[in-house]
């Protein structure tokens, strides 16, 4: 499932105050909850949080949690500024976060999204370009447009 068919464009933002992780997931929370499942979704992203740390390393981060009471699986994006200490692998401090809300039953389609944000933020470009966007509909526009092919083997070698 794209990226664009679970994040939705009112669920973009830029945190540009200081803000814990804690902080940071709660807002993502509340972006998630829009029609009045914040505290549940933000339970549930605090549950995982304190299980290991959601941030994958190059300042990105991918709290994530499951939810009964949804249909459909949802997204969050938000830039931080300043980065927040996410206990990433690697120490660096999160600035890109996208939070998921996902159903209780949506395992495979849960596994499939974490595997295309690992695939898309894994990019330094894609990564540099939601970084260097001027405002939150460049955000959107970013995050929004389809993901760019994979490169062939052979491309990559050259």
């Amino acid at each position: 499932m794209p990226l664009h068919d679970w994040l939705s464009p009112g669920r973009v933002a830029i945190i540009d105050a200081p803000v814990d992780r804690a902080g940071a997931i709660d807002a993502a929370a509340r972006l998630l909850g829009d029609d009045g499942q914040a505290a549940a979704i933000g339970e549930s992203l605090h549950a995982r949080e304190r299980l290991a740390s959601t941030g994958i390393g190059h300042g990105v981060a991918f709290p994530h949690g499951r939810v009964p009471e949804l249909e459909r699986s949802r997204g969050a994006f938000l830039r931080l500024a300043p980065p927040v200490d996410f206990n990433a692998a690697d120490g660096e401090p999160v600035d890109l976060l996208l939070a998921m809300a996902v159903p209780e039953h949506a395992l495979q389609e849960h596994l499939q999204q974490l595997a295309e944000l690992a695939e898309r933020f894994g990019d330094p470009r894609f990564r540099e370009r939601l970084r260097e966007a001027a405002n939150v509909d460049e955000l959107r526009e970013c995050l929004l447009a389809p993901a760019d092919p994979p490169r062939r083997a052979a491309e990559a070698g050259r």
